[in-house]
C-alpha cells in the first residue's frame, strides 16, 4: 500500500468536509504541545507560520480533482487553517491555564481565513495544475513562506539554526517536489522575491502588531 492510497480515505474528495478542520484542530493542538517538548532550536517549529501552511497546502492537494475541484481544493485549505487556530489556542485555553487575551488568536484566525484558501489553492495547482506556471507559481508560495521566515529568523531574531533550516527548505521544496528541471529552477527563482514580498506583507506588520 502507497503512503497516498493509505491517506487518501482520511482527507479524500468525498470526506473532506469533515477531516481537514479535524486534521487541523488535531495539528493545532500538537503544535502547541510541541512547545514544551522539542529541544532547543527545533522549538520554533511549535511557532512557525509556514509550517502552518502545509497542512493547507496538503490538504487542498488531497482532495483535488479536475478543474471544479478547485473550489473544494480551496475551502478544505480553509477549514485546516481554521481549525489549526482553534486546536493549537483551545488547547492554550483549556490545556494550558488559559490562552490570555483574545487578540493574538484573532490575529492568526484572520491570517487563517486568508493563507488557508490560498494554500488549498496552491495545493491543487501543484497536483493538477494544467500549466507550468500553476505549478511554480504553487511551489513557489510553498517555499516562499519559508524563505519569509528565513529572513525573519536571521535578520530579526537572530536565530541561525532556524534560519537555515528554514533556507534549506526554500531550496529543498522546488528541488524535490517540481516535475522536471526546468519546473524546479523557475520555482526557485520565483520563491526568492516571493520570499520578501511575503516578508514585508506579514512579517512587518505582524512585528508592528507585537510592538
Amino acid at each position: 500500500m502507497t503512503l497516498s492510497t493509505a491517506i487518501r480515505p482520511i482527507l479524500g474528495p468525498d470526506r473532506w468536509w469533515t477531516t481537514a478542520p479535524l486534521a487541523g484542530v488535531g495539528l493545532g493542538i500538537l503544535t502547541n504541545l510541541a512547545q514544551g517538548v522539542l529541544p532547543g532550536a527545533a522549538n520554533q517549529i511549535a511557532n512557525s507560520g509556514a509550517v502552518w501552511c502545509v497542512p493547507a497546502f496538503a490538504a487542498g492537494a488531497l482532495v483535488a480533482g479536475g478543474q471544479p475541484a478547485l473550489r473544494k481544493s480551496v475551502l478544505a485549505g480553509l477549514c485546516t487553517t481554521v481549525g489549526l487556530v482553534i486546536g493549537y489556542y483551545g488547547y492554550a485555553e483549556f490545556g494550558r491555564g488559559g490562552m490570555g487575551s483574545p487578540f493574538w488568536p484573532l490575529v492568526w484566525l484572520a491570517m487563517a481565513l486568508v493563507s488557508g484558501p490560498l494554500f488549498g489553492a496552491a495545493g491543487a495547482w501543484w497536483r493538477r495544475g494544467r500549466t507550468a506556471s500553476r505549478r511554480v507559481v504553487a511551489l513557489a508560495a510553498l517555499a516562499g513562506v519559508f524563505g519569509m521566515e528565513s529572513i525573519q529568523y536571521a535578520w530579526v531574531l537572530h536565530y541561525a539554526p532556524q534560519a537555515w533550516a528554514c533556507a534549506a527548505l526554500l531550496v529543498a521544496i522546488p528541488l524535490l517536489m517540481a516535475r522536471g528541471h526546468k519546473e524546479r529552477v523557475l520555482s526557485l527563482l520565483v520563491a526568492l522575491p516571493l520570499s520578501a514580498i511575503a516578508y514585508a506583507v506579514v512579517e512587518l506588520p505582524l512585528q508592528h502588531l507585537s510592538t
